[in-house]
């Protein structure tokens, strides 16, 4: 087969939502549409069209025109835990070679099979990429939305947050930094490849394309340099706490020296 006739196909792959209700799609996906489960993925099968559903809500589609990816996400749209209302869709192609290499150049995936273990093994990719790229998203929201802390705790020298706002912003950053490092594995090679070792190259190359080691460490400095601001702004809020309490007992015993000399 010469480059001039390899046959290109379409790949997209979306990030539905936070993650997937695992009982109901089993039940629907497995036991219903007779869909495979390998550790955390759900594939599904329709002729030459194959779909993977991972547990984190991603869902990488090979082959998938626009309609038949619209209906395959309303069909599963239920099983989604707190979904995106108008998730992004990414895109990309790839082509079977008659070469015994894989590579990927200008976003086309050359490869030398195109079975079904082989597009789970790029599809863990593309998912993970596509859990990482909400995480950066949410993670540069904090930032751009809590810019103004800085800068006006170095102007007036004063915390512009409640220990409640501060609490719960923390909250919502130790709540991404857990997504992250726990729930996801996204800093984890998939259990997938313990099992299929010989297929682990193709994940790791692609992941390598996709920038996604480069990433990973971009964001978690972004985490760190927001912790670092917010541990700050709370020590802060724990000493202005700290000294309105010491400024109550001086208080309240100064009131009793009064009351004991001048009681009648």
């Amino acid at each position: 087969m010469s480059e001039q006739t390899q046959l290109e196909n379409r790949l997209v792959f979306t990030l539905l939502g936070h993650s997937i209700d695992k009982e109901k799609a089993h039940i629907k996906l497995v036991d219903h549409y007779g869909a495979k489960q390998i550790k955390d993925a759900y594939g599904l099968t329709l002729g030459k069209k194959q779909a993977w559903l991972f547990d984190y809500a991603v869902l990488v589609c090979w082959n998938f025109n626009q309609d038949e990816l619209s209906q395959l996400i309303a069909k599963i749209e239920d099983l989604v835990i707190e979904p995106i209302h108008r998730p992004s869709i990414e895109h990309y192609i790839y082509k079977q070679t008659d070469t015994d290499s894989y590579y990927i150049k200008d976003d086309c995936l050359y490869l030398d099979n195109t079975d079904s273990m082989t597009k789970l093994a790029l599809s863990h990719a593309f998912a993970q990429s596509a859990k990482l790229e909400f995480f950066e998203e949410q993670a540069q929201t904090v930032i751009n939305n809590n810019a103004y802390l800085s800068e006006t705790l170095a102007e007036t020298g004063m915390v512009p947050l409640s220990r409640k706002q501060l609490a719960k912003l923390r909250g919502a950053l130790f709540k991404t930094s857990t997504d992250i490092n726990l729930h996801f594995n996204l800093l984890d090679t998939p259990e997938f490849f313990w099992d299929n070792p010989n297929l682990e190259g193709l994940y790791q190359q692609l992941n390598k394309y996709l920038d996604f080691l480069p990433r990973i460490q971009i964001l978690q400095k972004k985490l760190d340099t927001i912790h670092t601001l917010l541990d700050m702004l709370s020590t802060e809020q724990n000493h202005k706490h700290s000294a309105f309490l010491e400024w109550v007992i001086i208080v309240l015993i100064a009131i009793d020296i009064l009351v004991y000399f001048f009681e009648p």
